[in-house]
């Protein structure tokens, strides 16, 4: 599995811990977003949003870890693009819950509200419980029929609800758009998976 993490302005400096965490535990992580020493132009939540959208749409993650300050800007933007799956993530049962009830394709985290001592520790428990089973089976067993099945019809729902990406990015403003084409981790990231 390929995960994008992908950090906005706000919570940059918390960039290293993220992708460290994520690759102690072995997952081949794409560092496309805002880094901590950085000197690129500022991404907000609007720009991770959308580019977490692509990151997924276009197949170059099957998985996108993002956030803001408290989260919620993040999962705001990220669930306004069809195929987005995400939920805000702050403690590790509530990674181990999605994982299995939701079986999400993105997480926001709450990088800066609550985000103190063993911060660096809360990601790596909250990572190790995100991707300890496979996602989907369901909790407790005897509701995994009935979430398998709100699963797929949340899906269907997100299929007619939602625009292609491509009518998106066409009628989106240019304010949104060209930071993000902009920001050269993330088109890099992007490129590698139609070199593949």
């Amino acid at each position: 599995m390929k995960i994008a993490v992908i950090s906005e302005v706000s919570a940059r400096d918390k960039n290293p811990l993220i992708v460290g965490a994520l690759q102690a535990l072995g997952h081949d992580v794409a560092n496309a977003g805002m880094t901590a020493d950085g000197d690129e132009a500022p991404l907000t939540y609007i720009h991770t949003g959308l580019m977490a959208a692509l990151a997924l749409d276009s197949g170059a993650a099957d998985f996108v870890v993002g956030g803001c300050g408290t989260g919620q800007g993040f999962l705001t933007s990220a669930m306004q693009y069809p195929g987005v799956f995400c939920g805000l993530i702050v403690s590790p049962l509530d990674a181990w819950l999605f994982s299995q009830i939701n079986a999400g394709n993105c997480v926001s985290l709450r990088l800066n509200q609550g985000f103190g001592w063993a911060g660096d520790i809360q990601l790596r428990y909250i990572f190790e419980k995100l991707f300890a089973d496979e996602p989907g089976r369901g909790y407790p067993d005897h509701r995994s029929d009935s979430q398998r099945a709100s699963r797929e019809v949340l899906g269907r729902i997100n299929a007619v609800t939602h625009r292609s990406m491509a009518e998106i990015v066409d009628a989106l403003d240019d304010a949104v758009v060209a930071p993000v084409m902009a920001h050269k981790p993330f088109v890099d990231f992007i490129n590698s998976k139609k070199a593949n």
